[in-house]
């Protein structure tokens, strides 16, 4: 866009900050002096032609149009000895070209300058020409997503990323800092969208009330999280009771869950996005489990690289059924001051049960399957990590996942002092360890191995240094236990089932695909090569007995003999075997 400044605003211009002024009887050189040199005649004439006011203070002023009539008043003001106008020969001038000179000089020579709109600018970012853009940029939560000013292609910064960066910093910087102004945090807009979206992708099934997700989403995510933002801002948010169903565990008893409603699960992921960053700053590096960037595979890490012989294999008795409330919540009032918050998560942990249509009030625990539940947990048993990091590491290395953790010691008389040290510690927390899954393990020369975190470690020889030095070298592995084993079968049974098979078989193998890749994915960093290949090879068994079932008595000798392994890979099977990888290759 074009701007033409006015003429009417040339006048006298004020000298430069410490430039000396020149007097009246300053001396032009006559090699920049345009009185001894002549002008063409057309420019003459249309000075002549354009001229309104010869004389104006002592300068004159010209109303020229166009570019030609912009150089040609830059002339004759140079022309004119003026005391303010500026000589092209003096040594004390502006040492760049007449176009990148300043803005206030160009107003007053009246030069036409180009001026390009900003539009979506950063705030307090410069246009183009050194302006303000007009119209400032604005992020509001997780609306809308800008690039940066300086690096277009880079996205920018997520408001409520940025939130947990300061609250960990400011949690490491003061460790006896108390937070008293969080609940403000938990409702915000950006806080509450990032919250739902994490919901929405854990998908899970509905509370007491009965609302789904994809109800939800047919009425309206705005609205939903608009009277979610409403209540909490007004102080009238009350959970719902916690709907109780049961899962089979592996050893074929039932485990007891805690299904929150929607909206309870939306506030509990907005408080847990708030008080994460806080207590992570205290938490020790011995726990691995739902802690943001650690993972069950670090933990198993951990103890193949220490390789001692001798561990205790603990297991904390109904954990999250006996959790001691009032002791939580002194542990939470240690790092958060805000009575709201607290308030908050008291609710949660006295919202009571409802299991079979009838209601019954919750005095110890938490509900297992809530989304808070987890750091809960973490924040109660920090208590045990860090007594054993600062009193007992000498007995051993603490590996813990969640209630399930385990000491590896380099002695046997190590290890049962860490077992003595452990009970100590966790009945200051009101908790026992489970008689029948607590034990001392001997892991040397092979003779015993333990399940963690569904792995089976023991150590092995090592092949190749016996062949080639005969000595007895023994490496802790790892590889899917028994349980992990049969729970995938039954997995794939599941999923497999005689009535599907009518369908077509790409479609069956659809089905499969999720499960055997994902139950690889987390066993491929072991030495897990051959329980991956029975587990292909079962695989291969239901689809061939799907086949069989569909063929029926149409079926023609010999055909099953060419459903192989391969003859389901060409058709998009997921293959195992082949998919082991070195752990650290793995964490990259």
């Amino acid at each position: 866009m074009w701007v033409e400044i006015p003429a009417a605003e040339a006048g006298r211009q004020e000298p430069l900050r410490r430039e000396q002024q020149r007097g009246p009887q300053h001396e032009v050189k006559p090699a920049a002096s345009t009185d001894l040199q002549g002008e063409s005649r057309a420019a003459r004439i249309t000075a002549k032609a354009t001229s309104r006011t010869p004389r104006s203070g002592g300068t004159r002023v010209w109303d020229l149009s166009g570019v030609g009539g912009a150089a040609r008043v830059e002339g004759e003001v140079r022309n004119t000895r003026d005391p303010s106008a500026w000589s092209s020969s003096r040594q004390g001038g502006s040492y760049k070209p007449k176009v990148k000179s300043s803005a206030a000089q160009r107003k007053s020579e009246g030069i036409v300058v180009a001026v390009r709109e900003t539009t979506k600018n950063v705030s307090g970012a410069k246009g183009p020409c050194g302006e303000h853009g007009e119209r400032e940029g604005k992020r509001e939560g997780m609306t809308e997503s800008h690039g940066r000013s300086n690096h277009p292609d880079r996205p920018a910064i997520d408001k409520v990323l940025r939130l947990q960066v300061r609250l960990g910093e400011a949690a490491k910087r003061q460790p006896g800092r108390r937070f008293h102004a969080l609940y403000d945090r938990i409702w915000r807009g950006d806080v509450l969208r990032e919250a739902w979206k994490r919901v929405k992708r854990n998908k899970g099934a509905a509370g007491v009330d009965g609302e789904t997700i994809a109800s939800i989403q047919q009425h309206g995510e705005e609205r939903f999280l608009e009277e979610i933002q409403a209540v909490l801002r007004a102080g009238e948010y009350r959970p719902a009771t916690v709907l109780r169903r049961y899962i089979p565990k592996a050893d074929g008893r039932m485990r007891p869950l805690g299904i929150p409603t929607v909206r309870d699960r939306v506030v509990q992921m907005a408080t847990k996005l708030i008080l994460e960053p806080i207590f992570e700053a205290n938490f020790e590096a011995c726990s691995y489990g739902f802690r943001p960037r650690r993972n069950a595979t670090q933990a198993l890490e951990v103890l193949r690289k220490r390789a001692d012989n001798h561990v205790f294999d603990a297991d904390i008795r109904d954990f999250f059924g006996s959790l001691d409330h009032e002791l939580l919540m002194k542990r939470l009032e240690r790092r958060v001051s805000d009575r709201r918050v607290l308030r908050l998560v008291r609710q949660w942990l006295k919202a009571g049960v409802m299991d079979e249509g009838r209601e019954t009030p919750t005095v110890a625990g938490v509900p297992q399957g809530g989304v808070i539940s987890p750091l809960l947990s973490n924040i109660y048993l920090s208590y045990l990590d860090r007594v054993w990091m600062r009193q007992c590491a000498h007995l051993g290395e603490l590996v813990r996942y969640a209630d399930d953790f385990v000491v590896m010691s380099r002695t046997a008389k190590e290890s049962e002092e860490a077992e003595r040290r452990v009970r100590i510690i966790l009945a200051r927390l009101n908790l026992e360890l489970h008689p029948e899954k607590t034990r001392r393990v001997d892991l040397s020369w092979g003779r015993q191995g333990f399940d963690f975190l569904g792995c089976h470690l023991r150590k092995r020889l090592s092949g190749p240094l016996w062949k080639k030095k005969r000595k007895r070298v023994y490496f802790l592995q790892r590889w899917p236990s028994q349980r992990s084993m049969k729970r995938v079968r039954q997995r794939v049974r599941d999923v497999t089932p005689r009535r599907v098979c009518h369908q077509e078989i790409r479609e069956v193998i659809k089905a499969i695909n999720p499960v055997v890749r994902g139950w690889g994915n987390y066993f491929r960093s072991g030495n897990a090569s051959i329980q991956f290949d029975q587990i292909d090879a079962y695989v291969r068994r239901r689809l061939c007995k799907l086949k069989v079932a569909s063929k029926g008595r149409h079926m023609r000798a010999g055909e099953a003999e060419t459903w192989t392994r391969d003859y389901f890979e060409r058709l998009g099977l997921h293959r195992l075997v082949g998919t082991v990888r070195y752990p650290e290759v793995v964490q990259c």
